[in-house]
């Protein structure tokens, strides 16, 4: 199973939006993704005694990351960086075995012209640190606000059609480094 992380808490969020794109674009390629929205983190997770014990109601998120054959990141831009609460929740998960030799694809969103070119590139730095296998075909969504229509999807066919290459080609990486099947295995 393919593990979705949507990189932010923000209500209502344009991330939200092309991690539901990335979703369906997965269900059509009939393999199995289970969604970790990081909007539904349990409170108790942002109080300091956290780090040394997680309470109960975080294990479920910890757990899907653990049982993941890879992994993609839907993130945002935030003042030039990764969310904060993306950072903590990555902070929150087991070292170092939630990320050793996991796989893991990024795209990023952005209000801006780069398209969350430096936060993708933080996550590429801190999965690297922890030794995941970071699939090099990252997708870029610049000037997000002007990308989306009113229903929240991509206007732009190319750019749908670049997240279904990503896709494709993550699920090739995935299967050939973790020698699992993915396709139809539902």
């Amino acid at each position: 199973m393919i593990t979705l992380i949507v990189g932010t808490n923000r209500p209502g969020s344009m991330t939200r939006k092309v991690a539901r794109q990335v979703e369906e674009i997965y269900a059509s390629l009939k393999v199995p993704l289970h969604v970790l929205d990081l909007a539904n983190l349990p409170p108790e997770i942002f109080s300091p005694a956290s780090y040394a014990e997680k309470p109960g109601a975080f294990r479920p998120f910890a757990d899907a990351i653990l049982k993941s054959s890879g992994l993609v990141v839907v993130s945002p831009e935030y003042n030039g960086g990764v969310p904060g609460v993306l950072k903590y929740f990555i902070d929150m998960l087991k070292f170092p075995e939630s990320f050793m030799e996991r796989p893991v694809c990024f795209v990023g969103l952005a209000a801006g012209m780069w398209g969350a070119l430096r936060p993708i590139e933080q996550l590429q730095a801190i999965f690297g640190y922890r030794n995941a296998f970071v699939y090099p075909n990252r997708v870029f969504l610049p000037n997000i606000g002007d990308l989306l229509d009113d229903a929240g999807r991509l206007k732009d066919p190319e750019l749908a059609e670049r997240l279904k290459s990503q896709a494709g080609g993550f699920i090739d990486f995935v299967e050939k480094l973790k020698g699992v099947k993915l396709r139809n295995a539902r």
